[in-house]
């Protein structure tokens, strides 16, 4: 297993088709890497989708892997983010234990990450938050104290950042 701590965020624009998704993640698979997040969706062209996907590890092997992204047949457009600034987010659902004695404490943390409590239930807040890696993070660490049930999340998208000039 490839793996050096660095991750990698690679974007692919391919044609909806099935079976894509499957030859894009086996060329990964197939190298023995390991994809920590993948998110798939139509983009504004619903005859197109685009992969978002994490990974990590060796350098040079993942420059062959976009080599051979780049020759599958129906993809359109890879994306290396390594070369680029880029804009990465993720939206999860936490679902929150909440009593008389948290439910103070635990608005304040969701006014404080600019998040929004999504559903309520006697016993329980369900809250979204969207934001980077390390907004998701702080913020699950701050309601881990209090007593998270259930957390469900996108995976990352990622998007180049726009030319300043």
């Amino acid at each position: 297993m490839h793996s050096n701590g660095q991750k990698h965020t690679i974007g692919v624009v391919v044609e909806n088709r099935p079976g894509v998704l499957s030859r894009v993640a086996g060329l990964f698979s197939g190298r023995g890497f390991n994809i920590e997040c993948l998110t798939v969706a139509e983009t504004i062209d619903p005859g197109q989708s685009r992969i978002t996907l994490v990974t990590s590890g060796d350098q040079q092997v993942l420059e062959q892997i976009v080599k051979q992204l780049n020759k599958l047949i129906n993809v359109i457009k890879v994306i290396d983010f390594r070369e680029m600034e880029f804009v990465n987010r993720e939206m999860a659902l936490i679902k929150v234990r909440a009593d008389q004695q948290t439910r103070a404490e635990i608005l304040r943390i969701v006014d404080i990450f600019r998040a929004k409590v999504v559903d309520v239930s006697p016993h329980f807040y369900t809250i979204e938050v969207t934001g980077d890696d390390g907004k998701i993070a702080a913020i699950l660490e701050l309601l881990g104290q209090l007593g998270i049930t259930e957390v469900a999340r996108t995976g990352k998208v990622a998007m180049a950042r726009a030319k300043k000039h």
